[in-house]
C-alpha cells in the first residue's frame, strides 16, 4: 500500500520503520528535524518535497502532528489535492470537536478520516508495540486494521470519528494527573529530607508503583530528568483538550482544573520544552 507519513518525529519515525518492515511503500516529508526522514529514506522510504506530492501519491496519509491547529492547517494545504477514496489518519492527541469538523469537511470530497491516537512512547513505536484508540466508521476501521497492525499490538475501535480522540484524552488525563502527583509528592519528600531512593524502592512493593513512577523517578535517581519523554507543553495541551471535553459533558472537576494548572504554570514560566519528568527537578522547582 502507498502510505504517506507527515510528522516523522519521535513517534512517527518508529511507525514509519515498522510500515517499511511490513512491506508498505512509504513517502514522508521533512519539517524541522531532517534526521528521522534521512533514516527512513535509508531504509527505503521516499521523501516528498511538498505536501501535495503526498496527497497525489498515497492511498492512506498518516498525520503524527502536535496539535489540532497544526492538523487543520496541514489538511488545508492537502485538501485541494485529495481525491475520493483516500483515508486520512490523525495519530496525534487532538480535540474531538476539531476532529468532527474535519470529518464533515472531508466527507464532501469523498475522503475518509480516522482518529487513531496512540498509547506508548518512542521505544514502543520502534518495537511495533503501540496501542491504537481508533474512531472511524466500520468500513474505514477495517481498511486500516492491517496498517495499524504494523506498529501496534493492541488496537481498539471506540466508535465513530472523534471517539478515539475522546478516549485518548481520558487516558492522558489519568497519566498527566499521575505525573503531577509524583512530582508533587517527591518535591515534598525532597523538602522534608526524605531519601528519594529509599522511598522509591519501598514504593515498588505498594499500590503507588506505576509506569509513571518508574519512568520519572528511576532515571532521576541518577540525575537524569528526561526519563519520561513527553514534553510539558504537550501535556498542557492534552489536559486543556480534556478540560474542554469534560466541560462539554458537565464533568469539569476541581481536580482536572488543578492538574491543568500545574502544566499551564510550567509552560508560563518557560519550561514547556522540557520533558514532564523535569517537574521532579529541584532546580526547576526553585525556578517555578
Amino acid at each position: 500500500m502507498e502510505i504517506g507519513l507527515i510528522g516523522a518525529g519521535l513517534m512517527g519515525y518508529g511507525m514509519g520503520v515498522n510500515l517499511l518492515r511490513k512491506g508498505h511503500r512509504l513517502t514522508t516529508i521533512a519539517h524541522r528535524n531532517r534526521a528521522p526522514v534521512e533514516k527512513l529514506v535509508a531504509l527505503g522510504a521516499s521523501e516528498a518535497g511538498e505536501l501535495d506530492e503526498i496527497a497525489r501519491q498515497c492511498q492512506v496519509i498518516i498525520l503524527c502532528l502536535s496539535t489540532s491547529e497544526v492538523v487543520e492547517a496541514t489538511l488545508a494545504t492537502l485538501r485541494p489535492h485529495l481525491r475520493s477514496g483516500q483515508i486520512i489518519v490523525d495519530t496525534g492527541t487532538s480535540d474531538p470537536a476539531s476532529t468532527r469538523r474535519i470529518v464533515r469537511d472531508l466527507r464532501q470530497h469523498g475522503v475518509a478520516f480516522a482518529d487513531a491516537p496512540l498509547t506508548g512512547g518512542p521505544e514502543q513505536a520502534e518495537r511495533g508495540e503501540l496501542g491504537v484508540l481508533c474512531g472511524a466508521d466500520d468500513e474505514t476501521f477495517h481498511a486500516l486494521a492491517p496498517v495499524f497492525s504494523c506498529f501496534a499490538t493492541t488496537v481498539r475501535h471506540f466508535g465513530p470519528p472523534g471517539s478515539g480522540h475522546a478516549a485518548k484524552l481520558v487516558s492522558n488525563y489519568l497519566v498527566t494527573g499521575m505525573v503531577a502527583l509524583v512530582a508533587d509528592a517527591f518535591t515534598t519528600a525532597h523538602r522534608s529530607g526524605i531519601d528519594w531512593r529509599s522511598l522509591y524502592e519501598v514504593m515498588q512493593n505498594g499500590s503507588g508503583n506505576s509506569g509513571v513512577l518508574r519512568k520519572m523517578v528511576a532515571p532521576a535517581l541518577k540525575g537524569d530528568f528526561d526519563g519520561y519523554r513527553f514534553s510539558i507543553a504537550n501535556a498542557a495541551k492534552d489536559i486543556g483538550y480534556y478540560a474542554r471535553l469534560a466541560e462539554g459533558e458537565g464533568r469539569l472537576t476541581e481536580l482536572a482544573e488543578t492538574v491543568a494548572a500545574v502544566f499551564a504554570h510550567a509552560v508560563e514560566t518557560g519550561h514547556g520544552g522540557r520533558n514532564v519528568s523535569h517537574l521532579l527537578d529541584p532546580a526547576l522547582d526553585e525556578v517555578t
